[in-house]
């Protein structure tokens, strides 16, 4: 692996190759060293210019970050490295070297009632597992919503009522999205229907086998739900990537500074000056800025900025939340563990939302012929999980996994917590409005201030589109470009499925591709 960054030539869509940019951005400051604030400074490098990087924890990637205890790696929520945006695929080739990606088979499952349900749903698989009975109800139920569908589709329930019938969607649907938001799913827009499981009638999944045993490729059916059955993981999990970044840029003069956690965001009447961080010692250090690319939280960016923004923006910044999340690891005997990346939990009977296995993710993430189980729970900050001891957690995961009946709780050789704040933007009722009193005044009064990825922009961004809105604020910052970032889509139909450029960024927001956004919830 070489000490700089590879070969440009195709890093960016529309890149200039290893020509010196136009634009001297001055000094650069990158909050936060997650993928967008790593590649928006390995970008800069790629152009001959540096960057100060504040991170406000001791590790690189974010939420994409490879955890570590005891030599057990651990993923953050599962990162498949699959792609339909070209450039962002090629960068992860120049930063990590081709053979150091695994080729990995996608497999997760739903376990409901003592069985494994296929993902995405498949009827026969479904109704045979549930019996005879219960699928005769099921097609029954199935059949009364098509001719008396709900009144309501507006929510995510009526949603997938009109699509599956009220049986199936109590067994597959309700308890699920009940632990992801901590919300009922008859709360949550019918939005998240429409792009999560887009196109996903029972009629469709039905049809769609039959449809190419009969035909083949051929015919006119389009089941967007088909996923992919393959993709690239990193050795050592997704932090191995962010980790060889910081090295590549700091190799090429930046500097990637740690418990840095940024207090303010000093502003004149051209825009941001300063931006103010300070340690966990309580230090305080100036870092002069001509440029900023933040991806802190858009709301805490907006809040930090002196002098302050006006009193609507600051309202609308204090109506932003997130979800966020917590890992309970745990060592198992081999014989424990089960073929799938991860499986959803629908049992109710439990809190766990899903459980992964890091050794089928990467056998490097595992060691001493032992399987490691990740629970995975979705949480508020500072709510009865999230506050509760290690061990306690520990202990409740333990016994849920002999309450699904996936191991016997004795068997558990050791256990690991891993807390993940501000995973998931919540798209509460009026988000969009808000993120946008926020976007025109950020624009108008600080326009040298450019927020980048998931948490930066409050958009439900995969790992891949979190590069992009860098990667295209590079360009505008250092060639003049007028790249709308906000365009960039969070996700075409399913995206897996969908490998138009259209896809993945359009020239106004809400154009190109459908985009997939997370359920907007009703604001408490």
């Amino acid at each position: 692996m070489s000490e700089s960054p590879k070969s440009p030539d195709a890093a960016t869509a529309g890149s200039r190759g290893a020509e010196k940019s136009p634009v001297d951005p001055g000094e650069v400051v990158v909050i936060g060293a997650g993928p967008a604030g790593l590649t928006a400074a390995y970008q800069l490098a790629r152009v001959g210019r540096t960057s100060t990087i504040l991170e406000a924890t001791d590790v690189v990637g974010g939420i994409s970050q490879t955890a570590e205890r005891e030599g057990w790696k651990f993923d953050i929520g599962g990162h498949r490295f699959f792609t339909k945006v070209k450039p962002v695929e090629e960068l992860w080739h120049q930063i990590l070297d081709d053979d150091e990606f695994l080729t990995r088979p996608r497999m997760s499952r739903i376990y409901y009632q003592g069985k494994y349900y296929d993902y995405p749903i498949r009827p026969m698989n479904a109704l045979k597992n549930l019996g005879f009975i219960e699928a005769v109800r099921c097609v029954l139920s199935y059949l009364w919503a098509k001719v008396r569908p709900p009144k309501d589709q507006s929510t995510l329930e009526g949603y997938v009522v009109a699509d599956y019938g009220r049986r199936l969607y109590e067994h597959f649907f309700k308890t699920y999205n009940e632990k992801v938001w901590g919300i009922s799913p008859s709360e949550l827009s019918a939005d998240f229907g429409a792009q999560r499981i887009k196109g996903m009638s029972l009629f469709h999944a039905v049809w769609e086998p039959v449809r190419a045993r009969l035909f083949g490729s051929r015919g006119s059916g389009k089941q967007v739900t088909s996923l992919i059955e393959e993709f690239q993981y990193p050795k050592y999990g997704p932090g191995m990537m962010w980790q060889r970044c910081t090295e590549l840029v700091e190799a090429e003069g930046s500097e990637v500074h740690f418990h840095q956690k940024v207090t303010a965001v000093r502003r004149g009447d051209a825009g941001a000056t300063t931006v103010v961080a300070e340690d966990s010692d309580g230090v305080v250090t100036e870092y002069p800025a001509d440029e900023v690319v933040s991806s802190m939280p858009f709301a805490t960016l907006v809040k930090v900025l002196d002098p302050p923004a006006p009193p609507e923006v600051t309202r609308a910044a204090e109506g932003l939340r997130f979800r966020d999340f917590l890992t309970v690891a745990l060592v198992v005997p081999e014989k424990d563990g089960f073929p799938d990346n991860w499986i959803y939990i629908h049992s109710p009977d439990v809190q766990v939302g899903r459980i992964q296995n890091f050794g089928q993710w990467s056998p490097y993430m595992v060691k001493d012929g032992r399987a490691c189980l990740g629970l995975e729970y979705f949480v508020f900050e500072g709510d009865g999980m999230w506050t509760k001891d290690d061990a306690d957690l520990i202990e409740q995961a333990k016994q849920e996994l002999g309450v699904l009946g996936l191991t016997d709780p004795a068997t558990v050789e050791a256990g690991y917590v891993v807390r993940m704040p501000k995973a998931y933007p919540v798209y509460d009722e009026g988000y969009q409005a808000k993120v946008r009193v926020l976007r025109d005044w950020l624009t108008e009064a600080v326009p040298n201030v450019h927020p980048v990825g998931r948490n930066g922009m409050h958009k439900y961004n995969n790992q891949d589109h979190s590069m992009l809105t860098a990667m295209l604020t590079v360009q505008n910052i250092t060639e003049g470009t007028s790249h709308d970032i906000w365009s960039v889509n969070v996700e075409a139909d399913y995206h897996e499925t969908d490998s138009s450029p259209e896809a993945w960024v359009g020239t106004a927001e809400g154009s190109g591709g459908s985009g997939r956004d997370a359920p907007v919830v009703p604001a408490r």
